[in-house]
């Protein structure tokens, strides 16, 4: 699972909601097909994980793949029946927040059918909606 290296602060704030469209990460820049979110939200390290495996699985280790965002967003989590005070809980896991528009996976070397294919079974494992695209 991917979870990042070293941080600066360990706990971060949720934060408002993901606002607006991404002004990043919104072309192809490696691949000749992607993967595309068409909403907002949180994905885990764990579904990332889960994407990448479908699509490796699928493609047979044929083709080359690109993961295109990265969890570096802490989550903390209190233990059940904690009463209330006592502070921030402990980090349970990473997500990357994700804006409408961003490129999540990227595949190359491979015929567009067995690139729909493979990011169709990715797209099942994440929680936003997303849309298969090509160069």
């Amino acid at each position: 699972m991917l979870i990042p290296k070293k941080v600066k602060y360990r706990k971060n704030h949720r934060g408002d909601q993901i606002r607006g469209k991404a002004t990043r990460k919104i072309n192809l820049s490696f691949g000749d097909f992607g993967l595309r979110s068409l909403e907002a939200g949180w994905i885990t390290s764990r579904q990332i994980e889960a994407a990448r495996r479908a699509i490796t699985g699928n493609l047979q280790r044929k083709g080359k793949l690109w993961i295109r965002i990265f969890p570096d967003k802490s989550v903390t989590v209190k233990g059940n029946e904690i009463r209330m005070g006592g502070g921030k809980g402990a980090v349970d896991h990473y997500v990357a927040p994700i804006k409408p528009g961003t490129i999540i996976f990227e595949v190359d070397g491979v015929t567009w059918e067995q690139a729909q294919t493979a990011l169709r079974l990715a797209a099942y494992k994440l929680p936003v909606k997303s849309v298969i695209i090509k160069k």
